[in-house]
């Protein structure tokens, strides 16, 4: 029997008119606390979907709060409420009420989260660091910049870039390459930089090497290989649309559109994203079994 998603047959995907849908999620109605914490008991004992579906139903607003912080990075806003609202899913089957929080106070960590790795994973065409310090860095340089009013493309200063370091916990020349990474976003890394014609220097000619070397590459490719066959493994979970729903959004180097597979199965867009989402949890639990 195939496994019922919190959300089943509502379409509440803001892909297709963003004005429409914000206009449309001020149609539920915010809980109290009290409400809240009931329903989140209620929840966690029965897996009721219904009672699901108005915990998440009474947070869309606040993801849609949530992503208007980060539009300042050229993203699309409706995938990145898609994004936050698949973090606000997860967040339903983690809460604990009986810890005392209230369910958007936990829901919000879930949703930033989200969207940061949406945004971390879009915004370049070359990987950003993924250390939390480097993460940390990426979303509050702009912000401290701002802050501090500079907000044309001059260089810091070497006060300001130490201060910077030191209150974020990075280095300075990690500040120095991600500022510049900022103000520069993917341009072409041939780019002349300093002086011009042919003597001029490049965007590549700064770019450090960085590459592991042969122990730690013979390491990376034994885990990445381990991975694979725990992943070829786990696949057994899945029925045949699950399957191709995951290789088409996930893991082809063109990824298909959430319309394109619903016009393809005759389901809604949301339904689509609802198999996708659930094939990566069980396909998770599976290999937590198998290691």
């Amino acid at each position: 029997m195939k496994e019922q998603l919190i959300l089943n047959g509502l379409d509440f995907s803001p892909e297709e008119n963003l004005s429409r849908y914000l206009q449309s999620i001020k149609k539920y109605p915010i809980l109290t606390s009290e409400e809240e914490y009931e329903l989140a008991l209620q929840y966690q004992k029965t897996k009721d979907r219904k009672i699901a579906y108005k915990l998440i139903t009474s947070h869309l607003r606040l993801v849609v709060k949530v992503v208007s912080k980060y539009r300042g990075y050229g993203l699309p806003v409706s995938e990145m409420i898609s994004e936050g609202n698949i973090g606000l899913m997860y967040a339903i089957d983690k809460f604990a009420p009986e810890k005392g929080f209230r369910f958007s106070t936990y829901a919000l960590w879930w949703i930033k989260a989200s969207v940061q790795k949406y945004i971390l994973n879009s915004w370049s065409l070359v990987k950003l660091g993924t250390t939390a310090a480097q993460k940390k860095l990426f979303f509050n340089l702009r912000k401290i910049k701002n802050r501090l009013n500079l907000i044309d493309d001059r260089e810091l200063s070497e006060n300001i870039l130490n201060d910077i370091a030191k209150s974020l916990d990075v280095s300075v020349q990690d500040v120095t390459d991600m500022n510049m990474r900022l103000k520069a976003h993917d341009g072409s890394l041939n780019s002349i930089i300093d002086g011009e014609g042919e003597g001029g220097s490049e965007w590549m000619d700064f770019i450090s090497d960085n590459k592991p070397n042969q122990e730690e590459s013979l390491a990376h490719a034994e885990t990445v290989k381990y991975r694979k066959q725990m992943f070829n493994k786990a696949l057994y979970v899945l029925n045949k649309r699950e399957k191709d729903i995951l290789f088409k959004r996930r893991l082809y180097e063109k990824t298909i559109t959430l319309d394109d597979l619903s016009k393809l199965y005759n389901i809604s867009k949301e339904r689509v994203r609802q198999i996708e989402l659930n094939s990566i949890k069980k396909i998770t639990k599976a290999i937590e079994l198998l290691q």
